[in-house]
């Protein structure tokens, strides 16, 4: 079964930077593609930025295109977004997902 564990999250003020890390169990985030995905309430979910096995194709939401950017340390198992300029609209609830499945989640708040 795979096994997702997102961190990173936190409280940031308007402007700032924090990176998210998703660490997968038993390679899976080396073998698969790896998307960033963010819950806030009452929005629907959206896919932020997306990253394939091989790291040639990488896709981001328009909403963050230019502040975000997603990348893999495949010796660490972990696949990062690392994330600038950071806006109060980027306040969510932010999982990786693989092959469908997802890990607990990591709140990112933005806010003065």
């Amino acid at each position: 079964q795979v096994q997702l564990v997102e961190s990173g999250g936190g409280l940031v003020q308007p402007g700032g930077s924090l990176r998210l890390s998703c660490v997968g169990s038993g390679s899976i985030v080396n073998r698969y593609a790896t998307a960033w995905y963010r819950q806030a309430p009452g929005k629907q979910r959206e896919m932020v930025a997306f990253i394939s096995p091989s790291s040639d194709m990488i896709n981001y939401a328009d909403s963050v295109k230019g502040r975000f950017t997603i990348s893999r340390d495949s010796a660490k198992n972990t696949v990062y977004l690392q994330m600038n300029s950071l806006k109060p609209e980027d306040t969510a609830v932010y999982y990786c997902n693989v092959q469908g499945q997802r890990g607990q989640g990591t709140q990112v708040t933005v806010s003065s």
